[in-house]
């Protein structure tokens, strides 16, 4: 019993019995009389099926008050109890107490006759206001009465009135019990106030994890103002199915899943548009592959897992869901087989283990067959399975293979073409079938009498609800604006999944799988790269294992194999792509040759992956055992070969090897111009890896120039808005920006950005990059605010898709970490940078030139600290270091110089610090240029040093010329010329750089 209480004064006390399923009707009754000014106590209505029904009626009068029936459905099927009995206990009852009973009805079925002396008033299809006046009324009340509302209070909303956002499976009205479970995940829920909750229910596969949070959102859905269920057993699918939410809450996010995401997670922790909302996660039994979906904020999340690890990891309280109780084991049984009595119902309960997915069978078998109860119960106990011709694994309980057995027997002997359908459906991954690119599969996909079953919309659907019916498969429905709405999707419990396999002969597995890849391949959008295509391939890749695609011998299996490696390459699914490669190379490798131009395509995508994940050292020991084995076997202009190299080269690039990766790029720019000329795509992807490697090893202007002409050939052979356009116009922002030509690089990054929100997901690597991209350009222009809440924004992102130690990540927080030191939080900036530098030597070992570059930027945190030693030594690491890695005349080198000159400075060496000054700004000339940014600020540093020896007019020709120069490349107004105009030492933050 749930006490409510008012602080009002009346006496006036309602006891509101309600039978679970109608939870919401109560509370909001009860919410009604407490405005007034009267008490309520909630009553849940479920007296034990041992008690006479006229002693439960009659024992609701030992409750406070008078008493008030929510009547419903579920109030007169519960035990069950035959009409004749409530007939006879209403009968009984009610009259000698009439005026202590009074009731209200949402029953959908005719309420017995004696139940006319409890004078409900009927509530079905009322608005708010006139069912609360006929609620008063019923009780006696003035409806004229009002009350205000407290201020902000969390109030019940009108059954009738859905919450605003709803996205739940059906509900399984022959649910039963579990009502301590659903209250336990309430309070838990609860005691999360303001701060939100987090609740995994777990329990083994067939308990009725899934169910009890059906039940649990459907019940408890009025206080919420979002209900949104996400299947989470493949990561693809639970991030689809969360972006799904962005839509709906009418969120201004585009319609790439990434941003999608973002969005949903912003709206979520911050309350708007809707401050109460209930996530659920079913089958979330891999918690590294969903975790970063669960939102923050003040709502609640509802996890469904076999495991623990959800409450291992700290924020998620667990519930342990257990088999049935035997009482409910015997309600559910005779609710859904009314032909059972108490004793064979308990007699069932005990064969199948009270387990509730069993009992769901088992009764539904017997509610649809007229084997006497005593006989199949005996068969199950003995699991004489075999006895009607299935073969059973013995992984499955006896008691499951039985039931399971005779429930295929049955379809078989009846429904034989439904049966087929099944056998099919299991070739799929059980959360989410695709029976709708079943049904619209080329006809020569499937064998005969599916390809019929599929052309004809009657057969085809009577055969999907039979299937609902006498199976564990639960059917998703689309509504269509000028249909009727039609199977989109069915799911099938992952218990049954398994054994339906398992009862497959190996020959008869083999021939679905191929009928199941084939389908899979008719799907295939055959264009990775094509933002347009990526929901498809979503879709489909859940599928590619369980249907056999990934052992397909078929070109169109391997094909969609390699075409979902690229989707999840381009969209920067790292770690998704990686596991694909890798369980598809496993498959691949033993039956196809060394040189198969499928295997080379996978094996090249697999070392992309691997180099995409930081695991540097193997993709490099991948992409040289390649080409070792294609030169020693192929002409130097072979295709193959090539591309093996190119794989290898962004390998060598990401390890530093900036030299080596230049020449291999550089030979592969000159066979491909050669094999199908200078401006054929394949050539510009080569020219532009050997760009990108050009910057990198600081030749800024050769490398503005590549990016410049193959910006012009893919404007003219590609749509503007194609990624490679987008990528090459943002890698030429980029490297003006490194040429310190910040308007330019900042007006056309603007427009990248514009351009890439509108066709691509804010969440993949080019996304993230343009974006970023663009906060360092408005970093310098002076534009701090702007540059400041993008460039949070990236790193929130990164962080959130990739996690805290993927390279990218680690990128965008160097850049960040100089920018808050600069503009921000020192203290945690020198957190921040100190912890990017330590995974960066762990990434990439410590002679790596970002691992240098980082912990220089570490060096910069503690001059601002005033720790002078330490900055100092600090910054010659960096200076030697960087010069081991690039050389001396780098311009990475060159910032390091600046930095250490300014350390010395600092730590009264004037000497050292001119010396260093001096031999910097000569090789920065040389390097970049008269008026380049570095080499001006190493001039400035050059004539504070001057000054500091009291070289003043040696020291003010320098300044002058200086200033002179940078007004007329940067402005006079530009924070740098402010900067050295106010005699502020300059100093250079490293910025990694993506390969």
């Amino acid at each position: 019993m749930a006490q409510r209480t008012s602080d009002a004064q009346e006496a006036d006390h309602f006891t509101i019995s309600h039978a679970g399923y109608n939870r919401p009707w109560a509370t909001w009754i009860a919410h009604q009389l407490e405005r007034l000014g009267h008490q309520t106590s909630l009553l849940r209505w479920d007296p034990p099926l041992s008690v006479p029904l006229t002693d439960a009626l009659r024992d609701l009068l030992a409750a406070p008050g008078r008493v008030l029936l929510v009547l419903d459905d579920w109030y007169f099927s519960l035990g069950p109890r035959t009409d004749t009995e409530w007939t006879q206990a209403l009968g009984e009852v009610v009259p000698a107490d009439a005026e202590r009973f009074a009731a209200v009805s949402v029953a959908t079925r005719a309420l017995p006759p004696t139940a006319a002396a409890l004078r409900p008033v009927d509530l079905r299809d009322l608005d708010e206001h006139e069912a609360r006046r006929r609620i008063l009324r019923r009780l006696g009340i003035d409806p004229a009465t009002q009350a205000d509302e407290p201020a902000g209070a969390a109030v019940p909303r009108f059954p009738n009135d859905p919450p605003a956002v709803w996205n739940v499976p059906r509900r399984n009205v022959r649910f039963t019990g579990r009502d301590a479970v659903l209250e336990e995940i309430h309070r838990r829920f609860e005691e999360g106030g303001r701060q939100g909750a987090r609740v995994a229910l777990r329990g083994i596969s067939g308990v009725g994890k899934s169910q009890i949070a059906i039940e649990y959102a459907h019940r408890f859905g009025n206080d919420y103002d979002i209900v949104w269920w996400a299947n989470a057993g493949y990561r693809a699918t639970a991030r689809e199915q969360f972006a799904d939410l962005a839509p709906r809450l009418d969120l201004p996010a585009g319609q790439e899943l990434g941003e999608r995401i973002r969005a949903v997670h912003e709206a979520l922790r911050t309350g708007r548009p809707y401050r109460r909302w209930l996530i659920v996660l079913d089958s979330a039994d891999d918690l590294t592959q969903i975790e970063d979906l669960v939102p923050e904020g003040n709502g609640h999340v509802l996890v469904t897992t076999l495991t623990q690890d959800w409450a291992a990891a700290g924020s998620v309280t667990e519930v342990e869901v257990a088999p049935f109780r035997r009482e409910e084991s015997v309600a559910y049984a005779r609710r859904r087989a009314q032909r059972l009595t108490e004793p064979e119902a308990d007699q069932l309960a005990e064969a199948v283990q009270d387990l509730p997915l069993l009992l769901n069978q088992t009764a539904a078998w017997l509610a649809a067959n007229p084997m006497p109860a005593k006989d199949y119960i005996e068969l199950i106990r003995r699991g004489e399975a075999n006895q009607i011709g299935i073969r059973i694994s013995s992984d499955y309980p006896m008691g499951f293979q039985t039931t399971w057995s005779i429930t295929l027997n049955t379809l078989q002997d009846k429904h034989p073409e439904t049966v087929e359908l099944l056998h099919l459906l299991g070739l799929f991954s059980p959360e989410a079938i695709p029976v709708r690119l079943i049904e619209s599969a080329r006809p020569d996909s499937l064998p005969e009498h599916l390809a019929a079953l599929a052309a004809d919309p009657i057969r085809w659907h009577t055969a999907l609800r039979r299937l609902s019916e006498s199976t564990a498969v639960r059917m998703d429905y689309v509504e269509a604006h000028e249909s009727e709405p039609f199977v989109d999707q069915v799911a099938m419990h992952r218990l049954y999944h398994g054994f339906l396999l398992s009862t497959l002969s190996e020959d008869r597995r083999e021939t679905l799988a191929a009928v199941a890849a084939r389908v899979l391949a008719d799907a295939d959008p055959r264009n990775p790269t094509d933002t347009r295509s990526w929901a498809r391939y979503a879709e489909l890749l859940p599928h590619l294992e369980t249907a056999g695609v990934l052992s397909g011998t078929e070109p169109g299996s391997r094909e969609l194999v390699l075409n979902c490696v690229e989707y999840l390459r381009v969209r920067g699914e790292s770690r998704t792509g990686l596991r694909l490669c890798e369980q598809a190379v496993a498959r691949w490798r033993p039956r196809l040759a060394p040189d198969d131009p499928d295997l080379l395509v996978l094996v090249h995508q697999h070392a992309n992956m691997l180099r995409r994940a930081g695991r540097y050292q193997e993709a490099q020991a991948m992409g040289r055992a390649v080409v070792e084995q294609l030169s020693a076997e192929r002409r130097p202009d072979d295709p193959d070969l090539l591309r093996a190299k190119n794989g290898l080269g962004g390998t060598l690039v990401a390890l530093g090897a900036y030299q080596e990766a230049h020449d291999i790029f550089a030979d592969s720019v000159r066979a491909w111009s050669e094999i199908l000329g200078p401006e054929s795509m394949r050539t510009m992807q080569d020219r532009s890896n050997l760009a990108n490697v050009l910057a990198l090893l600081g030749r800024y202007e050769e490398s503005l120039a590549a990016h410049r002409d193959i910006l012009l050939v893919r404007e003219r052979a590609l749509r503007p808005r194609h990624h490679r356009t987008l990528l090459s116009a943002q890698r030429y922002a980029w490297t003006l920006r490194l040429l310190g030509r910040y308007t330019e690089a900042t007006s056309r990054q603007e427009l990248n950005v514009r351009v890439l929100r509108q066709v691509m997901d804010r969440y993949t690597p080019q996304s993230l990059f343009a974006e970023h991209n663009l906060a360092l350009c408005l970093r310098r222009g002076g534009d701090i605010a702007q540059a400041h809440t993008l460039m949070a924004g990236v790193v929130d992102r990164c962080v959130q898709r990739q996690g805290p130690r993927h390279p990218d990540t680690l990128l965008v927080q160097a850049d960040y970490a100089t920018f808050i030191r600069q503009h921000g939080d020192l203290d945690r900036a020198r957190e921040l940078a100190t912890t990017v530098a330590e995974r960066y030597r762990e990434l990439t070992g410590p002679g790596h030139p970002f691992t240098v570059g980082t912990e220089g930027n570490v060096g910069l945190v503690l001059r601002a600290y005033g720790e002078r030693d330490e900055a100092l030594a600090a910054a010659e690491r960096a200076l030697h270091g960087m010069t081991e890695a690039v050389g001396a005349a780098h311009p990475w080198t060159l910032g390091c110089a600046l930095n250490a000159s300014g350390a010395r400075s600092l730590a009264g060496d004037e000497e050292g610090a001119l010396r260093l000054s001096r031999e910097t700004v000569t090789l920065a000339k040389t390097s970049l240029g008269e008026t380049h940014p570095l080499t001006l600020s190493c001039r400035a540093a050059l004539a504070d040093d001057l000054r500091a020896l009291r070289r003043t007019q040696e020291a003010s020709k320098v300044e002058t010329e200086t200033l002179q120069q940078l007004a007329e490349t940067l402005g006079p107004q530009h924070p740098h010329t402010q900067s050295v105009r106010r005699r502020k030492r300059p100093y250079w933050d490293f910025e990694p750089q993506p390969g």
